[in-house]
């Protein structure tokens, strides 16, 4: 199979702001306001479920503050049981995650409400840092205030905030995606040391936990966030770096890293000692081979990354991305189970194909919960608080499903309490 993964993810230069912002991580403009997950079943989440009143408790210069326990989070996750077929995890995750007008951020979030989701925000810590203040960012192997995306507008960053508020309120997750996206050159995020790593992440931090000191805005309210604990993973510009940010990241204290690119859907292990949750190769409709399971992905493998192709193409375009979801979705569901990620941006690409696309690939896998299925959207955050209480010799069992198979005599004796080795316990079989 050949991985246009690799091409999507990793291949493209920094030279066109395009390009740069987009590759697997990052995003030429940004995005756009609030949301709200509720609850079912199948997310996990109470429905509904009211918040008990919290003071909240300012925490440094009043940016943040501490407001108690996360809304809208799922039951206490528990062990499988003995034969008890595993839910079927996906996690819907998204680069970048600030505001710029074009209605993305608020879009997402009502899909999310109205569906019961959990969701994955990536921040970057410069969209909630002003301009004119450009020069308090200090990027490793970069002039002072360097970014390769965009510093938005102080009515973006205020539209921002509103939409992370929000977010956080509605029981998403706040991770982040660092500062300056650097993907080529000296300077590429690909060349950091641990300690860079660790500058890097103390600035992205430093631009949400003050930002009332850098705008100087007092009509604002506080984030409602302790960012030092919520911060427990990330994904890095263009899926580069990860190798050195590990030892930072377990330094940290964080639980898991999305960096990885060309991931297979496969159950996860640990790497270095932290959850290592890629992005997946999914079937790509149509093509020989797969594709990253990232809006940015398709379109460097329809259009050869240009962000304006021409329109008649659009249709077609959307059909095969929205596909290669669905399939990506159904091959695990039906088969091995294996957490299904999905990687986007706030971006108009294409004319919005990639947007419209995820939302209905989104739809078509809510409606599969809202049936009765044991279907969970949510972050990574709450994924690994799941994974963090199974057994290990459950996961050992489940690692060794490959990609669309399924196992040998169901999930009951799969999973029963007297198996076969798990060697000889899985059947090969085509999604």
């Amino acid at each position: 199979m050949r991985a246009i993964t690799r091409r999507g993810a990793l291949g493209l230069g920094a030279g066109a702001a395009a390009a740069a912002g987009l590759v697997g991580c990052g995003s030429l403009t940004d995005s756009d306001g609030p949301s709200t997950p509720g609850g079912s079943s199948g997310s996990g989440k109470p429905s509904g479920s009211a918040s008990p009143k919290v003071t909240a408790r300012p925490l440094g210069d009043g940016s943040t503050s501490f407001t108690g326990k996360q809304p809208h989070q799922p039951a206490e996750p528990v062990p499988l049981q003995p034969g008890e077929e595993p839910p079927q995890f996906v996690v819907f995750s998204w680069d970048g995650a600030g505001e710029v007008g074009n209605g993305l951020f608020t879009r997402f979030l009502d899909l999310a409400e109205e569906h019961g989701a959990g969701m994955t925000f990536f921040l970057s810590g410069l969209y909630l840092l002003p301009e004119s203040k450009k020069r308090l960012y200090d990027p490793p192997n970069n002039p002072r205030g360097a970014s390769d995306i965009g510093y938005l507008t102080d009515e973006h960053v205020r539209m921002t905030l509103d939409g992370v508020r929000r977010a956080w309120l509605e029981g998403h997750e706040i991770g982040t995606h660092f500062n300056g996206h650097f993907c080529s050159g000296h300077g590429t995020v690909g060349n950091w040391t641990p300690k860079q790593w660790r500058s890097e992440i103390d600035q992205a931090k430093s631009f949400v936990k003050e930002w009332r000191t850098n705008t100087g805005w007092s009509d604002l309210p506080a984030l409602p966030f302790d960012y030092d604990k919520e911060l427990v993973g990330g994904r890095t510009p263009c899926l580069l770096g990860q190798d050195n940010l590990l030892p930072t990241a377990r330094a940290l204290g964080w639980r898991y890293d999305a960096s990885s690119p060309g991931g297979r859907q496969v159950w996860p292990k640990k790497k270095d000692g932290i959850w290592d949750l890629p992005l997946q190769q999914i079937p790509f409709p149509g093509r020989g081979f797969e594709v990253l399971s990232m809006d940015y992905n398709m379109l460097a493998n329809q259009s050869i990354n240009s962000t304006k192709a021409p329109s008649h193409n659009y249709p077609g375009w959307r059909q095969q991305s929205a596909q290669a979801y669905i399939q990506g979705f159904k091959r695990a569901f039906e088969t091995n189970r294996a957490p299904f990620f999905v990687g986007n941006h706030f971006e108009q690409w294409n004319g919005g194909i990639y947007m419209d696309a995820v939302e209905e690939a989104f739809k078509h896998i809510a409606r599969e919960k809202e049936k009765g299925a044991d279907v969970r959207l949510v972050s990574f955050r709450q994924f690994v608080d799941w994974i963090d209480v199974q057994q290990p010799e459950v996961l050992e069992k489940l690692r060794t499903l490959d990609v669309g198979q399924r196992p040998a005599g169901g999930w009951k004796t799969f999973l029963g309490a007297s198996t076969p080795s798990a060697s000889a316990s899985a059947s090969a079989s085509a999604a």
